[in-house]
């Protein structure tokens, strides 16, 4: 009988620890690897189902988790919100011969403001020019470790991460000097120099796991 609870008591403890496991925020990848998942296929707004390597231009792929509501994406009464750079960024990058994704990893709020449906939507409200791919479960997210929305990941030709974190400085009302951290990479990038501020924090709103 002893041993019969010390093996339920064991398993119940090995099944906790799992699952502190599958819900613990992942650490993010690092400047220098290579992205994982990119082979995994994703469901777009468009009805497509690809993976990121076939989003990849030439010289690399640029990818944002971003969502639908979050205030530092959509904007509030004392920040304009970063999707209104998105469409810009995505015709740079386009220029620079790069990939350019929005992905959304709420899945805490998939049947609610981050739904398929509402993706679709809000794309055509705010005239995205670009993919905007659903993260099931969000194991890309998990993958990359990305923690807020928006978070940046710049991936070069060979799929390995050169810059990450925020798109600019314009949420720290305590600047000095604007910095385009996103633009300021793609720029050093095509003049074929090493990201001289390869990290940055990110900001926004924290993206809603399933617990």
């Amino acid at each position: 009988m002893k041993l019969k609870k010390l093996a339920i008591t064991g398993a119940v403890a090995l099944s906790g620890l799992l699952m502190a496991f599958a819900i613990a925020p992942t650490k993010p990848i690092e400047i220098g690897d290579s992205a994982p998942m990119i082979d995994t296929k994703m469901v777009g707004i468009d009805g497509s189902k690809k993976a990121l390597s076939e989003y990849k231009k030439q010289n690399g792929l640029i990818v944002v988790f971003s969502c639908n509501t979050c205030p530092f994406v959509v904007g509030s009464s004392s920040f304009g919100g970063w999707e209104k750079t998105y469409n810009g960024l995505a015709q740079n990058a386009d220029k620079n011969k790069l990939g350019f994704v929005l992905v959304n990893s709420n899945e805490a709020k998939r049947k609610g403001d981050d739904s398929l449906d509402e993706m679709k939507k809000h794309a055509a409200d705010q005239g995205y020019t670009m993919p905007y791919l659903v993260d099931k479960d969000s194991k890309l997210a998990d993958a990359f470790g990305a923690k807020t929305t928006p978070h940046v990941f710049f991936l070069d030709k060979d799929m390995k991460l050169i810059y990450m974190g925020s798109i600019d400085n314009t949420w720290d009302n305590s600047r000095t000097e604007d910095i385009a951290y996103l633009q300021n990479a793609m720029d050093e990038y095509k003049a074929g120099k090493e990201i001289s501020e390869s990290i940055s924090a990110p900001r926004g709103c924290s993206i809603k796991r399933v617990k």
